[in-house]
């Protein structure tokens, strides 16, 4: 809608440019609704899809390091432990229902033994249940790795954000620059009243 309205000023304004009555200022205003709307149609859409291939390749290379350096392993637990540590996210509550706290045994890609505390995704964990748990190559546990169908979607919500603040920019731009025009031409109507306000209408009159 932004873009349509900049184009129709920019329409009518270029239609009426050589009108007497034309001033410099609506000129400066028909050019710049003209670039920002170039901005807008063309480079905002642009500066986007760049910063999406760019957030595209910097994110499927940690796919694939994470994916070479994370590795799945089977754990076994020993006990539950009662209690879990409250998580303030409420966006994991649902996963969260689904874990358990609990003591488990777990040997690493290297052959190390490991025994710890971990969160299994077990509803109701049981001595000698197993379960997965992602580790580094030492058996560290880490995070699940990155897949690649979420590293493109947070590729296109970056290039699709960085589209909408280009434009957002260009707009707010052009109606900054517009409006310190005002500005301007306010200040200089008050001042050319000023000065034509005290012999007002006396023109003629003999006074």
């Amino acid at each position: 809608m932004r873009a349509i309205g900049g184009l129709r000023a920019f329409g009518g304004l270029w239609r009426w440019r050589h009108n007497p009555l034309r001033r410099t200022t609506d000129l400066v205003e028909a050019w710049l609704a003209f670039a920002a709307l170039v901005l807008i149609l063309i480079a905002a859409p642009l500066i986007g899809a760049l910063v999406g291939t760019a957030a595209q390749s910097a994110l499927q290379q940690s796919v694939r390091d994470q994916q070479e350096t994370r590795h799945r392993v089977t754990a076994t637990v020993v006990k539950k432990v009662d209690g879990s540590p409250l998580d303030p996210d409420p966006e994991t509550a649902t996963t969260r229902d689904r874990q358990s706290r609990v003591v488990a045994d777990w040997t690493g890609p290297d052959g190390t033994d490991r025994h710890g505390t971990v969160m299994a995704n077990l509803k109701t964990p049981q001595p000698g249940d197993h379960f997965t748990l992602w580790t580094d190559g030492q058996g560290r546990i880490v995070g699940r790795p990155l897949d690649t169908a979420t590293a493109t979607t947070h590729a296109v919500l970056a290039g699709f954000g960085a589209t909408v603040l280009a434009a957002g920019l260009a707009e707010g731009g052009r109606r900054l620059i517009v409006w310190r025009m005002v500005r301007r031409r306010y200040t200089r109507w008050d001042q050319a009243w000023d000065k034509a306000g005290p012999d007002w209408g006396r023109t003629g009159t003999g006074s």
